[in-house]
């Protein structure tokens, strides 16, 4: 039942001063002795059971629920206003957005403090007996409150000390139209998250606990009320962690140097003013200085709107590119942000090249082309082609702004900043041994080889899709190279938006969003992470003015040297 229940009287007792002191107790049913030894023997020997007092599934891992956990109603509209009173504090990344409270472990409030030693002590003790696991004290909770278009992706909950999670909704009417529900997925054989198989609708006084595990991957899908907040306290209990089987690495994506096209391909895609040598030379400078740029209406009018034509008629075979498939990185590496298990994965969809129409396969190309190695290189300084000038070269050059020049990489291509270091995109922290440690074996053959090469595809963007932080051990120096299509009317509040963040910190120090027939060229290092934003169901207003969207497109590439 998703209403709330009519109040009732809450257990209370006098304290020391003759204030009545706030207590909570949990369900009779489930304290009963005959259905906790039920329970117990279920989850020793892994097999569901279900009671009108509580529910265990293994599938897809083992998971419980207690449809109505605290006994008074009287006590959970206290416990409600209370948490509304909270201060709440906008989380947001790749993973996530949604607002959360300070740390529960020391607040006062009578009713929040009587929770917290229901659940720590009391519950705790219950969890302890049915699973036959030492579970710690260690208090560690927290409220949340989901709004419109506020998720959190899929993750896993693994830090170390966590054994099992808790959520406790205390939610309005709700039923799956709302979304908000706690997903939960399947695995692969790499033991990496396949598909959702079970999505459990939120409800009041409704008590979902699970073990955490190296397969306890999970989400909170987008919250789709404009009207509803979906408030939950949610945390873990402290135990021995389980063994995690070995990381599973995806192959790699095989790059390749240029193909043999010569300059006329420029001629015949590209805006001319970007061929002009003078104006390239200043396009170098900006982008020296700042690392990044955007080139608007790179293509030239009549070949954009033939690539948008074509991408517009359907005619586009689309492979999904996802779901989750990455290693996991501890999110506690990141200052300052709720500390999650991190799943490095993505979720959008790539055109199977095969079977493209003729006017995105020449598109591609002219991506992949000689000629475009060599224009890359003049716009950028970095030396993607044989015939642009090496750092030697150009210093020579150059030699009186040479003093000018700041923070040369250890790719050889020297980067400036600006006085204020208004866009640090190769982040220049000192790297420890560990991390010099962990470049991968083909970077340092690519080195050897010294061939540039580039790796890329045509990707389609919409509703739900995302990136989140990749593998930290495979960051590189690289050139990013996106060309928007079809992203007319597009908002940055929609999402889908590029988003790059320094190891270790939580601010972004540059967000490239979609813009039509524009091409973003960002220059990164091996401290610089990236990630694509969540694209939410705000970006259906797009169908307001062009019926037939649902998302946009772009053409990703990224250069080695």
């Amino acid at each position: 039942m998703n209403g709330k229940r009519p109040g009732e009287p809450g257990p209370a007792r006098v304290g020391k001063r003759g204030k009545k002191e706030v207590m909570a107790e949990f369900s009779d049913a489930v304290r009963e002795k005959t259905l906790k030894k039920h329970v117990a023997k279920a989850w020793i020997h892994r097999t569901p059971f279900s009671h009108e007092a509580i529910v265990m599934d293994m599938d897809p891992f083992l998971h419980c629920v207690i449809p109505n956990f605290i006994q008074s109603q009287d006590f959970l509209e206290g416990l409600h206003k209370e948490l509304l009173n909270l201060d709440f504090h906008e989380k947001y990344n790749d993973l996530y957005k949604f607002q959360q409270s300070d740390d529960l472990k020391k607040r006062r409030e009578p009713h929040i403090s009587a929770l917290r030693k229901l659940l720590f002590e009391d519950f705790r003790a219950w969890l302890s007996d049915i699973s036959n696991i030492d579970l710690e004290p260690t208090i560690d909770m927290s409220c949340a409150k989901y709004e419109f278009t506020d998720a959190l992706l899929c993750h896993d909950d693994e830090l170390e000390g966590r054994r099992m999670a808790f959520i406790l909704y205390l939610v309005p009417p709700w039923d799956r139209s709302l979304g908000g529900t706690l997903d939960l997925y399947s695995i692969d054989e790499h033991f990496q998250p396949k598909q959702i198989v079970k999505s459990l609708v939120p409800s009041w006084n409704k008590l979902v606990f699970f073990e955490v595990s190296p397969v306890s991957f999970h989400q909170v899908s987008e919250v789709l009320s404009e009207e509803k907040s979906r408030l939950s306290i949610s945390g873990w209990f402290h135990g021995p962690s389980l063994s995690r089987p070995p990381t599973y690495f995806e192959p790699l994506v095989p790059r390749n140097p240029h193909i043999p096209k010569d300059h006329e391909i420029l001629y015949e895609w590209i805006n001319p003013s970007y061929l002009d040598m003078e104006y390239q030379a200043q396009i170098q400078e900006e982008f020296e200085e700042r690392s990044e740029i955007l080139l608007k209406e790179f293509l030239k009018p009549e070949k954009f709107a033939k690539v948008c034509e074509a991408l517009e008629k359907g005619d586009v075979e689309w492979n999904s590119r996802g779901p989750p498939n990455k290693s996991i990185y501890p999110m506690s590496n990141f200052t300052g942000l709720m500390n999650l298990a991190l799943l490095f994965f993505r979720f959008y969809e790539k055109a199977e090249e095969s079977q493209l129409p003729d006017t995105l396969k020449e598109c591609l190309e002219l991506f992949r082309s000689e000629a475009l190695f060599l224009l890359l290189s003049n716009f950028t300084g970095l030396k993607l082609h044989f015939l642009a000038p090496s750092e030697d070269e150009s210093k020579d050059k150059t030699e009186g702004e040479a003093a000018c020049a700041t923070g040369s990489t250890e790719e050889g291509t020297s980067h400036s900043s600006s006085e204020n270091d208004q866009v640090a995109i190769s982040n220049n922290s000192q790297q420890s041994n560990e991390q010099r440690d962990s470049v991968p074996e083909e970077e340092a053959t690519k080195k050897k080889s010294s061939v540039p090469t580039c790796q890329g595809e045509l990707r389609r963007w919409r509703t739900g899709h995302y990136t989140l932080i990749h593998d930290n051990s495979q960051t590189e120096f690289a050139l990013d190279l996106v060309l928007y299509c079809g992203c007319e009317g597009w908002e940055p509040e929609y999402g889908g938006f590029t988003s790059y963040i320094a190891k270790g910190e939580d601010e972004e120090l540059l967000i490239v969003n979609p813009e039509n027939n524009s091409l973003a060229l960002v220059y990164r290092d091996r401290e610089t992470l990236k990630f694509v934003k969540h694209i939410n169901h705000r970006s259906l207003e797009q169908k307001k003015t062009f019926p037939n969207r649902t998302g946009f497109w772009d053409f990703s590439f990224v250069y080695y040297e």
